[in-house]
């Protein structure tokens, strides 16, 4: 299929080979979409490296389509403009923006979790979420209605932690939980513009990200090695397996086609039935 020709898709946090990001991109290249990569850039603990952006937008390239790299910390009110502003000057328009930036390798207890550890993630996860909503929003709003009467998609990627707590993971937990708050707030004040804003929740997915888990969890819960932890966690999950990067790349690319265009304010569960409500 080739729904997204003519399209322009922005997804911030996806400048990590093998990470969510990525797949959800490769998704929306595959049909047909110009694709905007967006990470920050700096390297370090848990963050994407300018090289690591590259080796991102040669895989997409390699696919066939139009490709930008915009460097973006989200947190970052100037920035998140000028990743709209530059993908504008690129493309000319935006159709798409996901919300999948986020910091999900701070690992500690509560007692333990500082008041700079809770900012830090909140400022990524929830604020830089707003912040990059409301700069394609207001993108979106110039643009009007396409001829599927939608202005713009706006997709949240949040988590099963969205939903559920989850212990060592305060700060994160809570921010996806705000998320999802954020995603019911804007849909029902964005739809008189045409805007959709929707959420996914995915539940583990092993990216490098997700390894950092696997790793930090096995320990935590008493497990002899990280093979015997995703074993439990495969025996637990209805389907069998936990979740890949393609599944949440599926729930996007739905969310964001014509079949979607009365779905807005939902978060939506892609867990393989590990979470139900």
């Amino acid at each position: 299929m080739r729904r997204f020709e003519g399209k322009v898709v922005v997804v911030t946090g996806s400048g990590r080979p093998a990470g969510l990001g990525q797949a959800i991109l490769q998704r929306f290249a595959d049909e047909g979409a110009a694709c905007v990569v967006s990470d920050v850039g700096s390297g370090g603990e848990g963050l994407a490296s300018s090289a690591d952006a590259a080796a991102v937008v040669a895989d997409l390239e390699a696919r066939g389509g139009p490709v930008r790299y915009q460097p973006c910390d989200v947190a970052d009110e100037a920035q998140c403009e000028a990743l709209i502003a530059s993908t504008i000057a690129a493309f000319g328009r935006i159709d798409v923006l996901v919300n999948n930036a986020g910091i999900g390798f701070l690992m500690k207890p509560l007692l333990d979790t500082s008041g700079a550890d809770w900012d830090r993630v909140l400022d990524v996860n929830l604020k830089g979420a707003f912040l990059a909503s409301r700069a394609a929003a207001r993108q979106f709003i110039a643009q009007g209605p396409g001829t599927d009467g939608i202005a713009g998609r706006i997709i949240n990627i949040a988590s099963q932690a969205a939903k559920s707590g989850f212990p060592h993971m305060a700060p994160y937990t809570a921010s996806k939980h705000g998320m999802i708050g954020l995603t019911r707030s804007n849909a029902v004040e964005l739809g008189a513009h045409r805007i959709t804003v929707n959420a996914v929740c995915p539940n583990h997915v092993t990216t490098g990200l997700g390894a950092a888990q696997n790793a930090y969890f096995s320990r935590l819960l008493g497990f002899d090695s990280v093979e015997a932890y995703l074993a439990n966690m495969r025996a637990k999950n209805p389907l069998g397996r936990p979740g890949l990067g393609s599944d949440t790349a599926a729930a996007c690319a739905w969310l964001a086609s014509p079949d979607a265009v009365y779905v807005t304010g939902e978060a939506l569960n892609v867990s393989g039935g590990e979470e139900m409500h």
